[in-house]
């Protein structure tokens, strides 16, 4: 069964096989990360762990029984009580509830250990499987907004019920 993990330096190899496995699959619906994020694949894992070491991200992998990553599951730009959500499974992976799972998992944790209150997450018009897992997992449409040019929306949520608070 796959696991949720906080993002650690031992997961190097297997997240950059990821990344390099569904880059193109990842291209249909999100910006590529381009050449330069694979060529210095290790400086940029360094500076993501220094950055969570901070508190002002958190990142997660997705992780298989044999140690294979099959998503990440992020928050970033923490401040204020709330983040940001992004998250990415892989393309043998979709189509099965994982994405749906983790996020929610994430959500707790974001209530629960990070002491968030808000999270907010956006989607291109076009990803309606995205959008599918947003709804699922408690987060509502608040705006449209364009990424990378590209016309989408702007979703958030409330984090309350996930902490087992309730808003007075």
């Amino acid at each position: 069964m796959p696991q949720l993990q906080r993002l650690h330096l031992d997961h190097a190899p297997a997240l950059l096989e990821f990344e390099r496995q569904n880059r193109a699959y990842f291209a249909a619906s999100v910006p590529d990360r381009g050449d330069h994020y694979f060529a210095h694949f290790d400086a940029r894992l360094a500076a993501l762990l220094a950055e969570q070491a901070t508190g002002l991200c958190h990142f997660h992998v997705v992780v298989d029984g044999g140690g294979e990553v099959l998503g990440r599951v992020n928050l970033v730009d923490v401040a204020d009580g709330s983040a940001d959500l992004g998250y990415r499974i892989a393309e043998s992976a979709a189509g099965r509830g994982l994405a749906t799972a983790s996020v929610r998992e994430v959500c707790a944790l974001a209530a629960t250990e990070y002491g968030l209150t808000g999270l907010r997450a956006s989607t291109t018009l076009d990803n309606t499987a995205s959008q599918a897992v947003l709804a699922r997992t408690g987060f509502v449409p608040c705006g449209e907004i364009e990424l990378d040019g590209r016309p989408g929306l702007r979703f958030e949520r409330s984090l309350d019920d996930a902490a087992g608070r309730r808003r007075p």
